[in-house]
């Protein structure tokens, strides 16, 4: 099967990937690894990404896409192109739409180690050229809910101040019971385990671990002992190749 296309739903987990950036960052990638080793249209990849205090990401260049970024421990110094200078804490976000080209640099805050969640969304053909951008929220502007055993908060759709040129949702889920997610018809998501275990449709799950979900459908995840805490994202796939060429989306 091609790299770009769209594979049919697994029936367990994938354990995620520890990469190493040049930089000497690690993450864990949840996709595209030699266990899922695909992009999940309109997704190119996701990670959760790990930064000592002496690390980091000197100024480097994107194109052709947009990226997510959100906090999980610590803080993140972003600096770029454009002239925006912001910190990003625990539960805040940051959206970057690189299009036609954008430069920036990403080190931890205040002498400490961090880590988050990153997200590359691709950008449709049409918008490949559009004009870089940017915006953050913080956790106080984005909404959250109790909702059916679980405190859910929008970091990307309906209320969010945070949006993107694709038609998606991302939502940082804990669980202190069940909790079922409805993917759209026609979109794309999958789960990421960020922290503590539970099941996902009866099957462990843990930090790390992905569920790509290619078919519209419900995914029910239950905690165990404790908060069980997992993104979920979905979105409206662009049906166009994902060309990934290092940090440019062609």
């Amino acid at each position: 099967m091609a790299r770009n296309q769209t594979p049919r739903d697994r029936a367990d987990p994938v354990a995620g990937q520890t990469v190493r950036h040049g930089t000497g960052v690690r993450s864990t990638r949840a996709f595209p690894t030699e266990a899922y080793p695909h992009h999940l249209d309109p997704f190119v990849l996701f990670e959760r990404f790990y930064i000592d205090p002496d690390k980091g990401f000197p100024m480097h260049t994107h194109k052709g896409f947009e990226i997510v970024s959100y906090m999980i421990e610590g803080g993140m110094e972003h600096e770029d192109s454009l002239g925006v200078e912001h910190t990003a804490y625990e539960d805040e976000a940051m959206r970057i739409t690189t299009g036609r080209e954008i430069s920036h640099s990403e080190f931890p805050a205040d002498e400490r180690a961090c880590n988050g969640l990153q997200l590359w969304v691709n950008l449709p053909r049409e918008k490949k050229d559009v004009e870089p951008d940017y915006v953050d929220a913080s956790a106080d502007e984005l909404p959250t809910a109790t909702d059916d055993g679980a405190t859910v908060t929008t970091v990307v759709g309906e209320g969010s101040p945070i949006a993107l040129h694709t038609e998606m949702e991302y939502l940082d889920v804990r669980v202190s019971d069940t909790w079922t997610w409805s993917v759209p018809d026609g979109w794309t998501g999958f789960l990421y385990g960020v922290d503590g275990e539970g099941t996902v449709d009866g099957r462990a799950f843990g930090a790390g671990d992905v569920l790509p979900v290619t078919d519209a459908r419900d995914v029910t995840a239950a905690a165990d002992d404790g908060t069980f805490r997992f993104v979920a994202v979905a979105g409206r796939p662009h049906d166009e190749p994902i060309q990934q060429r290092g940090p440019f989306v062609l």
